[in-house]
């Protein structure tokens, strides 16, 4: 099966950040087979047309929780809210059902957005797989490691055991890649961290975890090791070239030498991290001591938004006022973060995060005809400054088209909508003893 896309302006994000204007893909079944301007000269058996449309390579989301739909807008101004409500409400209220449901409606949004690849972490993880088979997405999932009680496990740490069934089901997936995903620096003994690493290695897979994210996990290890949990991580033997610490929010020049020399990748949510006070990434010190950063979202509950356009808008904003600087980072650089930057993070730059020949079809058509997108002259900069999710038309995952016309191909979303808020009923009767708070 071929699939033809003519006459886009082809932001391909190769190494050369190479444009093709009136461009064109070539899809055969589920790879590039060419890319160029003008015709294509190959045969076909569909075509699209990218007239007044930027194609890109689909986009990809480094951090998240996708299964906490039903958290979002819960207390989002209530402090410490993570101890106060939420775990003790996602051991009360969620359940298997509840996590395949909230997953699918994730996928959709994120499909509609762009977003063609996502890494999560959550409990219940199997479900989650399940929710990107059925609907296509690609996905880096990991069962959450933590040291208490939580709704999939009756004892602490009962995610590693779920990880290791987890990892023998799903290895080897077209479109799941398993990991195993510590919750945090401090939330697992050292004696977990580095047994969770010893699996991810024994399975030749992803190690992720939060990274100094909190103020108090930062006096935590400051108190009881004299050392940052960077520094700590790095003295359990635990930062590697497969390891992906998510937020990396609070670190020292020495971490982020660390970092670098480890081969440790980093997943940097803007979003949630200053919705929540909690502080700005030194991006701009990561990418010149050489650490792979790709941008994420983190959960529905805490950025409130599963797309990437959201993400560009304030790192730029966020990066260039930590910095002053209003030439750091060009537009053309952060779509770079929210592509090849998170194929990188996730090992993948030789299957998707550009536009080349050979490399996996995951492919998002924006149009350009909406007001906001008026008038056009760097497609770099209406991507990062102008666009948002609504203006995604097109987007194939695998070579498969998922989104068309700006609706869901093989789902039908307000079902999937409904079918969540009605499984949401005891969650939300659980929740009102919280009130409260939220």
């Amino acid at each position: 099966m071929r699939t033809l896309i003519e006459n886009a302006t082809v932001l391909t994000m190769d190494s050369e950040y190479t444009v093709f204007d009136h461009g064109y893909v070539l899809i055969k079944d589920t790879v590039i087979e060419k890319t160029g301007t003008g015709s294509c000269g190959l045969p076909y058996d569909k075509k699209i047309d990218g007239t007044n449309k930027i194609l890109m390579p689909g986009m990809i989301n480094t951090h998240s929780h996708i299964p906490m739909i039903p958290f979002r807008s819960m207390g989002d101004d209530c402090p410490d809210r993570l101890r106060r409500f939420l775990f003790p409400l996602e051991l009360e209220a969620m359940t298997p059902k509840l996590v395949f449901l909230g997953a699918r409606y994730a996928i959709c949004e994120m499909l509609l957005a762009g977003v063609t690849t996502v890494l999560d972490m959550y409990y219940f993880e199997n479900e989650v797989a399940n929710a990107c088979e059925e609907l296509g997405m690609r996905g880096y999932l990991g069962e959450t490691v933590i040291n208490m009680e939580t709704c999939d496990s009756k004892t602490p740490y009962g995610g590693l055991e779920y990880g290791k069934t987890f990892l023998e089901k799903w290895k080897g997936h077209e479109l799941i890649t398993p990991l195993i995903a510590p919750h945090a620096t401090n939330t697992n003994s050292p004696e977990m961290l580095k047994k969770a690493y010893e699996l991810a290695r024994e399975y030749d897979t992803f190690y992720t975890l939060h990274v100094s994210e909190m103020d108090y996990e930062i006096s935590y290890f400051r108190e009881h090791y004299d050392k940052t949990p960077t520094e700590f991580l790095y003295s359990l033997g635990v930062l590697g070239e497969k390891t992906i610490a998510a937020h990396c929010i609070h670190m020292t020049d020495h971490d982020l030498e660390l970092l670098s020399e480890t081969g440790t990748k980093a997943a940097h949510c803007i979003g949630s991290n200053t919705k929540a006070g909690k502080g700005v990434t030194p991006v701009r010190d990561m990418v010149k001591a050489g650490i792979c950063v790709g941008l994420g979202t983190d959960g529905p509950s805490s950025g409130n938004t599963l797309d990437l356009f959201t993400q560009f808008r304030l790192f730029a904003s966020f990066q260039k006022t930590r910095y002053a600087d209003r030439s750091l980072f060009p537009a053309k650089e952060i779509i770079g973060l929210g592509t090849m930057g998170g194929a990188k993070v996730l090992g993948a730059e030789k299957e998707i995060g550009s536009i080349e020949a050979g490399k996996k079809a995951d492919l998002v058509l924006v149009e350009t005809d909406s007001a906001n997108m008026f008038p056009l002259y760097n497609p770099y900069s209406a991507l990062v400054y102008s666009a948002n999710a609504s203006n995604v038309d097109t987007v194939f995952v695998n070579g498969e088209l998922l989104v068309s016309g700006k609706k869901l191909v093989k789902a039908d979303f307000n079902a999937i909508k409904n079918e969540l808020s009605e499984a949401m009923v005891p969650f939300n009767e659980q929740a009102a003893k919280y009130a409260d708070m939220i």
